[in-house]
């Protein structure tokens, strides 16, 4: 026996059934090859060989964290995290120790359901013996897309959902769905707290740029919707120019890419480290408040 698991909060379940990426492909290799080498096409997979626990979450690009199922109704996230940066585990980020964190699988606030609803695409389901069966792994076309069955039958009548036309703020939420686009009784809402540069469209939200855009600023503004991410700051000045074509600073920037001095990295622990999307004036000391609020 197996219960569909209706999680009305994960972006990734809309009405309709799921293809998967596999089919996708058949119309769209070019978007498929790109977006299966991304991270998050990589979001959640089986563990290594070497590694004894039963689910394996993250891309690895930082780090990535394992989770175990216990019995029928229990989970495990695991208090040691592997760190790529430093080739070795350390405590999971958000835990205490490394005595790791337990989920009850029906609990009221659906803890490890949203883990990974967040981490994969479609519906999720649960057997008779509480295993968490994923419909696909990792975050593929559908998850942003919708469902994609019908307009893979049928093309020309059937449409898909299309996240660029939507604007900044419906893209934000839909997002932020996964990356936190608001406090939550978890992390807060203190822009000021390291641990909220995780989640970036909380912080891109109060960006004066982000606000001042009229919905033209969003995600895909800087980020490809298909490709792996790219890390090298000076890619994205193009964006910022594309608003600034002739920015006044009052002390030399040759040479500089401007995400160094506007989007500075915080780092959240010893281990991990995340861009600040709250674009705004740092200074050298303190990559998380703006300039302009020292002011006031």
């Amino acid at each position: 026996m197996k219960l569909l698991v209706p999680l009305m909060f994960a972006v990734s379940l809309r009405a309709g059934p799921y293809a998967t990426a596999e089919v996708c492909k058949q119309c769209h290799p070019v978007e498929y090859a790109a977006q299966s080498a991304s991270g998050h096409a990589r979001a959640l997979r089986p563990p290594a060989a070497t590694e004894p626990e039963q689910w394996a979450f993250g891309a690895g690009n930082q780090a990535v964290t394992f989770v175990s199922q216990l019995n029928a109704t229990d989970y495990l996230e695991h208090g040691e995290t592997w760190y790529t940066a430093t080739k070795r585990f350390d405590t999971t980020p958000g835990h205490a120790d490394t005595r790791g964190l337990r989920y009850r699988l029906f609990d009221p606030s659906a803890g490890i359901l949203r883990c990974f609803s967040c981490h994969s695409t479609g519906p999720l389901q649960v057997d008779g013996s509480g295993t968490i069966q994923p419909h696909e792994l990792g975050v593929r076309c559908e998850d942003c897309h919708g469902p994609g069955a019908e307009h893979a039958a049928n093309p020309t009548k059937v449409s898909l959902k299309k996240p660029g036309e939507q604007g900044g703020a419906a893209m934000n939420t839909a997002c932020g769905a996964c990356h936190r686009v608001q406090s939550s009784a978890e992390d807060g809402s203190n822009l000021l707290d390291p641990w909220n540069s995780r989640h970036q469209p909380l912080l891109l939200a109060a960006s004066v740029c982000f606000q001042k855009s009229a919905g033209k600023l969003m995600c895909t503004t800087c980020h490809s919707p298909h490709q792996a991410l790219e890390v090298r700051q000076e890619t994205y000045n193009k964006a910022c120019l594309g608003c600034h074509a002739a920015p006044k600073h009052s002390a030399s920037v040759t040479g500089r890419p401007c995400a160094a001095c506007h989007m500075p990295s915080v780092r959240t622990n010893a281990n991990l480290a995340f861009v600040n999307h709250r674009i705004a004036v740092y200074s050298d000391g303190d990559a998380l408040s703006p300039v302009t609020l020292a002011k006031h």
